[in-house]
């Protein structure tokens, strides 16, 4: 029997998204890599699978890599999700549940969702680091970049504040920089420009995916990391690749992202059992 799926992204941030509430979906990691190719699958930045949420959510949402490794958290998928969600309960507030815990996502207008991600954890072992350190400047360099500042969103970043992203060479570093072993669940690298306190342009290297058109909580991380280093306000608008992020940290501390929600297209996929 074929497998339906729905192609969506965030600000071009693209899944394939399953729907398991029913039956399971067991897929094995070589067939999850041959889904995400671009050339010889459907191709993603992540696989989502949509389970049931248990009694205090509308549903779990599991988050499979492009190389077929597990993460507990993507913002852009979580507006994805929560889009679906509402459209089939006519609901305007939808909660997701996550490995990294639960989400709370608020449908603002046609394909606009905001999603609060919670507060940001900064001590070094929440992110984690490999051992103690400053997590505001940590001592990290390689090529041109150094000093980032580091967060978790559910998953670990590490953001650079760079002067110039047209000739950073993202590709070559962000790899080594994904799995240093100043990471020992590697971590998503954030190359942040800041134009003005409240716009940032940023590249990411997501771990597991590599250059991505938009990572959610990476620009959830650049605007926490912007604001610690005072270079940022409380909001600013993310510019990203695929698209535009606002990113709020309210009075809380919980950092809100809004963004839009696209299904590009609906297919099948053949039985891989």
């Amino acid at each position: 029997m074929a497998i339906p799926f729905l192609k969506m992204h965030g600000a071009g941030n693209d899944f394939v998204v399953l729907d398991a509430r029913s039956a399971p979906i067991a897929l094995t990691a070589p067939t999850i890599r041959l889904i995400a190719d671009r050339r010889l699958g459907v191709g993603c930045d992540q696989m989502i699978i949509i389970e049931p949420g248990g009694p205090d959510a509308d549903a779990f949402m599991r988050i499979l890599n492009a190389d077929a490794s597990e993460s507990s958290m993507c913002g852009n998928a979580a507006r994805c999700v929560a889009a679906l969600l509402a459209e089939e309960s006519g609901a305007r507030m939808v909660r997701i549940r996550t490995d990294s815990g639960l989400l709370r996502a608020e449908i603002m207008g046609p394909g606009l969702v905001e999603v609060d991600m919670g507060i940001a954890l900064l001590g070094w072992g929440d992110i984690p680091l490999a051992a103690p350190a400053d997590t505001l400047h940590v001592n990290l360099a390689l090529g041109p970049v150094s000093d980032p500042a580091c967060c978790s969103l559910g998953n670990p970043h590490a953001t650079f504040f760079v002067d110039d992203l047209t000739h950073l060479p993202i590709e070559s570093i962000g790899p080594l920089l994904e799995s240093h072993r100043l990471f020992p669940e590697r971590a998503n690298i954030g190359f942040a420009l800041v134009e003005s306190p409240t716009r940032i342009r940023l590249r990411v290297w997501e771990r597991g995916s590599g250059l991505t058109l938009a990572c959610g909580s990476g620009a959830c991380a650049a605007l926490v990391n912007a604001h610690r280093r005072g270079l940022a306000e409380r909001r600013a608008v993310l510019l990203l690749d695929g698209g535009d992020l606002l990113i709020t940290l309210d009075a809380n501390d919980h950092v809100l992202m809004r963004g839009p929600a696209v299904t590009a297209y609906a297919g099948q996929l053949p039985d891989f059992a």
